[in-house]
């Protein structure tokens, strides 16, 4: 008689919380069906970029099939910080590409309860993933709202929120977020919700308005009339009734053609109507200085905003992936890099991976106008010089990009933040 434990119906099955990232690259077919040599070269390309970039952020890839990538990250602020890395350090990839022949990936990343396989994981976690990346805009990320809930108090970006949505094979609808924008890294292609805002909520709106117009003037006739009735039956003489008189301070403005002032119309100061329609869609990060400012120094309105790019404001610590292209005896690769921007110089230094011991070296100088200029080299444990790096770029509202090569010509890229 076998033992009971041995049944199929008695194994034990693993499972955990975790964050998932899918990712697939956008009209795939279309591109392979144009060129399927030059699609595929740059696909690789921009895998060694991805598998580097989750590496970085202490994730791993768990699965991968065709233009297809998931990968698993104990974090969910991590996730999307690879995500948001990813896509910036890609967009720079393809910057250099038609516009016709760019591999942009969709992003999509979800938090929930997973199966354990082996080293591959399966269950709703991980299908809600994918289905969310279907949601995402070539070159973007959306993420579900359990994601959303760990991370908008810990991470600088800007949200849309594309509301309950309901997706093949998933019972339940999804709250679904699209990220619009990263401090540092600009803004994010993003779907934006079925029912565009101003659209169904302005024809709401006017219903209103009409029907408390209409309810408001039956109403005040109704009761002209009552009172017009009790005064007759009393034998006494109605007297006329008060038109409603606007405030004094509108009353010149009806015959001027220029509208003047009215106080009981005007935009509120900081904190008002206009600042908080801002924080729907923003997280709770503070505000640039340039933003901050402008309630509470109206002429900064009329000042252009290209006054403040290259301010003492841009002085701080960058940091962000810096990757080299591929070469004929290494793959593509990204690593941390951190710098100082400070008195119009650039300096920094950073280990090149945990174990090398190679370290690399940071100089650099900021034009006037923004214009970056930066060399680096690697230094060797025991101090020799390894290679040489020069690349040129911008420094420009908390984002600074650069591109360069070796001496040898192998490609350099640089995408960091502001922290």
């Amino acid at each position: 008689m076998p033992d009971r434990y041995d049944t199929p119906s008695a194994q034990f099955i693993e499972r955990k919380l975790s964050t998932i990232l899918s990712a697939d690259v956008a009209e795939f077919s279309r591109l392979m069906g144009e060129d399927e040599e030059q699609t595929l070269r740059t696909f690789r390309g921009h895998k060694k970029v991805f598998e580097s970039l989750v590496a970085m952020h202490n994730g791993r890839i768990f699965n991968t099939a065709g233009d297809a990538i998931l990968a698993e990250f104990a974090s969910a602020v991590e996730a999307v910080r690879c995500a948001t890395d990813i896509q910036a350090a890609l967009r720079t990839r393809n910057d250099q590409l038609p516009a016709n022949r760019q591999v942009r990936f969709r992003i999509g990343i979800n938090l929930g309860d997973i199966l354990i396989q082996g080293q591959d994981l399966m269950g709703d976690g991980v299908n809600v993933a994918a289905r969310i990346q279907t949601a995402a805009e070539p070159g973007g990320v959306c993420i579900s709202g359990t994601v959303h809930d760990q991370i908008r108090n810990k991470l600088s970006l800007s949200f849309q929120s594309l509301g309950e949505m309901n997706f093949k094979n998933i019972q339940q609808p999804v709250r679904t977020f699209s990220i619009t924008d990263v401090e540092g890294s600009g803004p994010l292609p993003s779907r934006r919700p079925t029912a565009p805002a101003g659209g169904n909520s302005k024809w709401i709106a006017a219903s209103v308005a009409a029907l408390l117009l209409v309810g408001g003037g039956g109403f005040w006739a109704y009761t002209a009339h009552r009172n017009s009735s009790s005064g007759i039956a009393n034998g006494a003489v109605p007297a006329p009734q008060p038109q409603p008189t606007p405030p004094a301070a509108a009353l010149p403005s009806a015959d001027k053609t220029e509208p003047a002032p009215q106080p009981a119309v005007e935009p509120a100061p900081a904190g008002g109507t206009q600042p908080a329609k801002a924080a729907i869609t923003k997280s709770t990060a503070a505000p640039t200085q340039a933003v901050a400012d402008l309630p509470r120094k109206p002429s900064a309105l009329s000042a252009p905003i290209a006054t403040t790019v290259n301010s003492g404001t841009q002085n701080g610590v960058y940091s962000g992936p810096i990757c080299f292209a591929e070469a004929p005896k290494d793959p593509a690769r990204c690593f941390h890099g951190e710098g100082t921007a400070s008195g119009g110089k650039l300096s920094g230094r950073w280990p090149m991976g945990k174990e090398t011991g190679v370290f690399m070296n940071m100089t650099g100088s900021i034009d006037s106008s923004g214009g970056v200029k930066i060399e680096m080299h690697s230094i060797a444990p025991d101090g020799r010089v390894i290679n040489n790096i020069n690349l040129s770029g911008t420094l420009e509202n908390g984002l600074l990009t650069a591109t360069g090569s070796f001496k040898m010509g192998r490609a350099v890229t640089l995408d960091w933040h502001k922290n």
